[in-house]
């Protein structure tokens, strides 16, 4: 890390460097001087990020030979002239200081810089974007810099600054609130209400309820491989033993023909003999020599052949034949 310009290494750095000849732009940057140019860049440098990196990356390569100072303003300085800081000073000077391109951090720099301050500190440079930085007494601090040759500008990068960064916090503070609630922070260190803790909480626990809910779903789809493969083995196991029963050439399928035909033939009524009809009483059953089925002698059943019905004709004859003789006798 670098040393505070009040260290013992800065102190000896700023006795080497021989400050009597000013140094040009040109010189500077033809590389033939015999010292490391010595250029200075400020800045607040709270919630220290890449652009700051990007910035004190290009002051220290503006030159072949560099050694690089960088002034930190304070907070009470900071709070008067621009506003309120997220990082405190302290901790913005060793931000600063573990920045790789940085040789040497100025605490509590100046707003603006005097010719005192610059023969101190022996600056031949001093590097900042070329935007006019205006305060309340001039339109730009660097413009005497400038007229005396002793500015070179760097760029901004788009897009990334302290106050886009701020802005982003505050834009998702229900957010922000309830991860430092989650991580341990009481209400109390958050300036957050009794009510808004609570729904807070609650919110965070309904998070993790969907969190392992997805869990759930995404162990669901890793295994649903194997399950669709095991289903489909035992399912061929299903339908191998289905076929055996129930195939064309199953026993099942036999059972059921011969039961459906004695079925059928129990239901069916035998058909009445016609005359001259293949099936008639004369006996001639011309269907390949099979005899049908005899019908079945009821009481009343008078057909042709009936024993039944001899029966009943002789049981008849003889009631009549008694008749007669009574008849006659009398």
């Amino acid at each position: 890390m670098a040393p505070f310009s009040d260290d013992f290494d800065a102190i000896a750095e700023r006795d080497r460097c021989d400050y009597t000849t000013r140094v040009t732009y040109k010189m500077a940057k033809s590389g033939r001087v015999s010292r490391p140019i010595r250029v200075y860049a400020d800045g607040i440098y709270d919630l220290f990020h890449q652009g700051h990196a990007r910035q004190l990356l290009q002051a220290k390569n503006v030159f072949p030979n560099v050694y690089l100072i960088v002034g930190v303003c304070s907070d009470e300085l900071t709070h008067k002239r621009k506003g309120r800081t997220v990082m405190t000073d302290l901790e913005r000077y060793e931000a600063v200081r573990h920045c790789r391109y940085v040789d040497e951090v100025v605490r509590d720099a100046p707003w603006e810089l005097d010719d005192e301050f610059l023969e101190k500190h022996k600056i031949d440079f001093v590097a900042h974007d070329e935007i006019p930085y205006g305060t309340e007494d001039c339109q730009d601090v660097y413009a005497g810099l400038k007229a005396k040759g002793m500015f070179v500008a760097t760029e901004r990068t788009e897009g990334v600054s302290t106050s886009d960064i701020v802005a982003r916090i505050v834009r998702d503070y229900d957010i922000y609130v309830r991860r430092n609630l989650a991580r341990g922070y009481s209400a109390k260190e958050l300036n957050v209400s009794f009510l808004n803790e609570k729904k807070f909480r609650l919110q965070n626990k309904m998070d993790e309820l969907k969190d392992k809910g997805k869990k759930v779903m995404e162990n669901i789809g890793e295994k649903k491989v194997d399950m669709i493969q095991k289903w489909e083995e035992k399912s061929r196991d299903f339908i191998d033993a289905f076929l055996l029963l129930f195939g064309r050439e199953g026993r099942l399928s036999h059972i059921w023909n011969e039961g459906k035909g004695r079925l059928m033939q129990a239901l069916s009524p035998p058909g009445s003999p016609r005359e001259g009809s293949p099936t008639s009483s004369t006996g001639n059953d011309k269907d390949e020599g099979v005899s049908p089925p005899p019908p079945k002698a009821g009481r009343y059943d008078f057909s042709p052949g009936s024993t039944n019905h001899a029966a009943t004709s002789s049981s008849l004859t003889d009631d009549y034949s008694d008749d007669e003789d009574e008849r006659q006798s009398k």
